[in-house]
């Protein structure tokens, strides 16, 4: 009989600390409305599929806080405002609820609704002040209450009264808000006791993190970010190991608080490791921990290779726990797939949910074929699928349910594929490779550069620095205080910090990891340094910049700025020098996501593309260290400088005013050949283009060059960006 491929599906639930030291406040809603459309749900779909056992993370710093809420005991600015009759709202309430209360991915939880869709067009296309000054009461009842029912997950649509809501689609009354507000309330309070009920019943495994979700290795000591990137401007040292033992312990009382057991399996946080770490988490009691394969790769000093498909070629490295020896006795360490995780995380909301599916079980599939006949049934093959189990559902349609409905309901009834957790596993099977170095890294790019070597992120290190000392050297600490430090020493503030990340909401993440730092002086009964009263950073536009993060645009030509959020910027025409105002071209935007590239142009105001200047727009691609025919630039009077008169791999042209595309890959001989495409355009207010990375045959990590060139009848007319090529990787 065939064996099965076993597979570890970690799902990982995390809000940092945001209740107020100094006011008592909770100054964001997330825990709250994440509570209500992400965490019961989720489980609630999983255990439907109960012989496929899955585990759930859970960080300690979210269950104080869900806890809070389902007692009565937080309170947002949003659920304040929320719960207020509107003819009571200040200037200030209004403002902040025109500004805020469309903190939603609009294509899934706001366009599908005409009356919330309505508000929303109108403070898009009108403004702010408009919405102020036309808006009636009626509006703001509406408002109030879209906001709260759309985070409400589908699975809860059936709950009286939200069936008369939906079917009204409008008119609400502050009566309706209370009343969300009990069923909110009634959702966040069955969240813990359901875990602990299917863990219970063996259908899933809970996980826990350190308490605060820190970065343990930098809590150890900063140094070690120089283990993967070794000239990084770092701060004054943070070395505080013990801070490690006590986040770790916390984490344990914990759970052993709302789950009535001793856990086994550690998250790390953002998949943190280093050697220095794990004598105190083998110390605590915890038996395994995961992390990222590219953490494995680094540790092993050789990169996990994969195909043209994202398919691991080092399957017999990754899909293996692994022990690494302690003082205090062994460690298992499980090392996820970081595709598979991530189509999950970031590209399968913008496919129809069977081909997502499809596409899943195949890729399984073929490492289920390769299994056959690399392992044996005593030494099995383990897959981890880890990922944030919160934060993609909302980019899904319908919160990504009937996406989890058809997965597990296809894996389940597949005899192929066993689902396991991570702790029955390695009961089964424990790790016969033994890991002798263990690299210090996280998650992204097996480094720590999110959290620490920009300027404000290190300045925010020094401010926690010397915080930590006023507490070492204190005669009596209190609890308060190091609650306080703990909240301080989260992944989450450092993540917003600087360059890499950012938000509409970066200055209250700014003020209120100052506050957890001011509170823990004054819990020391000393006077907070006065630079705590000042942000850390001033807001401004940074110029250009490289993607953020993985993007899913929608491909229409309307340029949504939510869809290019964390896109690449190229400033071009008046957007970045007088010398160049008269371009027709004002801004490019690009990003990726792990099954196409794609590329957004912003004309200039006043030009029609395609009828001024150049009708059409060639993207053509290298690939730096990868070998294979190339060819010129197929355009007459093209210019003998560099970087035109490089050798490109593959060419797409755009006709402007035709709205079509083609594609052609280089031959020999200077020829192009053509190729069939499903590339798709499209031009309204913008140009918008996806390119399925399939079509360039390209391999993850591989380096892409690009150059954009205008043409004109054949013709060169120039190239963009006027600084040089885009270069990038691919995910």
């Amino acid at each position: 009989m065939p064996q099965p491929l076993y597979i570890a599906f970690i799902w990982h639930q995390h809000q940092p600390l945001y209740k107020s030291p100094l006011t008592g406040e909770y100054r964001m809603p997330w825990v709250r409305l994440h509570g209500t459309k992400d965490y019961l749900d989720l489980l609630l779909h999983l255990t439907r599929y109960p012989r496929f056992h899955q585990t759930i993370n859970l960080v300690p710093s979210l269950l104080v806080q869900i806890e809070d809420y389902a007692q009565g005991r937080a309170r947002d600015p949003y659920l304040a405002v929320s719960l207020k009759k509107v003819t009571e709202l200040g200037e200030w309430e209004r403002n902040f609820v025109v500004t805020s209360f469309f903190d939603a991915h609009h294509r899934t939880m706001i366009d599908p609704y005409p009356g919330y869709r309505r508000l929303y067009e109108q403070q898009q296309t009108k403004g702010r002040a408009w919405c102020l000054e036309n808006w009636s009461d009626q509006d703001f009842e509406d408002l109030l209450m879209w906001h709260n029912l759309t985070w409400l997950d589908p699975l809860f649509y059936d709950r009286p009264p939200v069936p008369t809501w939906w079917q009204r689609g409008g008119n609400f009354t502050q009566a309706d808000r209370q009343t969300l507000w009990q069923i909110q309330q009634d959702i966040l309070a069955q969240i813990i006791p359901e875990h602990r009920r299917w863990q219970d019943a063996g259908v899933i495994e809970l996980t826990t993190s350190p308490y605060s979700h820190p970065i343990l290795p930098l809590l150890a000591d900063t140094q070690s970010a120089r283990v993967a990137v070794p000239h990084l401007p770092l701060p004054q040292r943070f070395q505080w190991p013990q801070d490690v033992t006590w986040q770790l312990q916390k984490a344990w009382e914990n759970y052993q608080q709302y789950f009535e057991r001793t856990p086994r399996g550690l998250w790390p946080s953002e998949q943190s490791v280093s050697p220095e770490i794990l004598e105190p988490i083998a110390q605590q009691g915890f038996q395994w921990l995961c992390s990222d394969e590219g953490v494995l790769g680094a540790s092993l000093r050789r990169a996990i290779q994969r195909d043209s498909q994202g398919q691991v070629v080092d399957a017999d490295v990754l899909y293996r726990p692994y022990r690494i020896q302690t003082n205090h006795g062994d460690l298992a360490l499980v090392f996820r797939d970081h595709r598979l995780s991530d189509l999950i995380g970031f590209s399968y909301s913008q496919l129809p949910v069977a081909t997502a599916v499809e596409d899943l079980v195949n890729r399984l599939g073929w490492i289920y074929e390769r299994a056959q006949v690399e392992t044996t049934p005593d030494d099995p093959w383990l897959v981890t699928i880890a990922l944030d189990g919160e934060n993609c559902w909302e980019y899904y349609p319908q919160d990504g349910g009937e996406f989890l409905e058809q997965l597990f309901a296809r894996l389940s009834q597949d005899e192929r594929f066993r689902g396991v957790t991570v702790s029955e596993f390695l009961q089964e099977f424990p790790p016969r490779k033994t890991l002798n170095y263990l690299h210090s890294g996280s998650w992204i790019e097996a480094n720590f550069t999110t959290w620490i070597g920009d300027p404000v992120k290190n300045k925010a290190w020094d401010w926690l620095g010397r915080a930590r000392a006023a507490l070492a050297q204190a005669a009596n600490v209190t609890d308060l205080a190091w609650e306080a430090l703990a909240a301080a020493e989260g992944s989450d503030w450092f993540w917003w910090f600087g360059a890499g990340h950012s938000s509409r909401l970066d200055p209250l993440f700014d003020e209120l990891f100052r506050e957890h730092l001011r509170a823990l002086y004054q819990s020391l009964g000393q006077t907070p340094p006065p630079e705590l009263a000042y942000p850390l950073e001033p807001q401004h536009f940074q110029g250009d910049y490289p993607p953020e993060g993985l993007i899913q645009p929608v491909i229409d030509g309307r340029g949504d700025e939510q869809d290019w959020f964390r896109a690449g910027l190229v400033q071009v025409g008046s957007a970045r020098a007088t010398m160049h105002q008269s371009h027709p071209i004002r801004t490019i935007r690009y990003g990726t996501d792990h099954l196409h590239f794609y590329l957004r142009v912003d004309f200039s105001q006043g030009v029609t593309p395609g009828r001024e200047d150049f009708s059409t727009l060639h993207l053509v691609w290298y690939y730096p260290g990868q070998l294979g025919h190339t060819s010129c630039i197929p355009l007459v009077d093209v210019p003998d400088v560099a970087p035109c008169n490089y050798r490109f791999r593959h060419h797409l042209g755009i006709h402007l005013q035709e709205r079509f595309c083609w594609l052609a890959q280089a031959g020999t001989a200077d020829t192009w050949l053509p190729q069939p495409t499903r590339s798709q355009i499209a031009l309204d207010t913008c140009l918008e283009i996806a390119v399925p990375w399939d079509e360039l045959q390209v391999a993850p990590n591989w380096s892409v060059s690009l150059l954009l060139v205008l043409g004109q009848t054949g013709q060169f007319r120039g190239y963009l960006p006027q600084q040089g090529l885009l270069n990038f990787p691919v995910p």
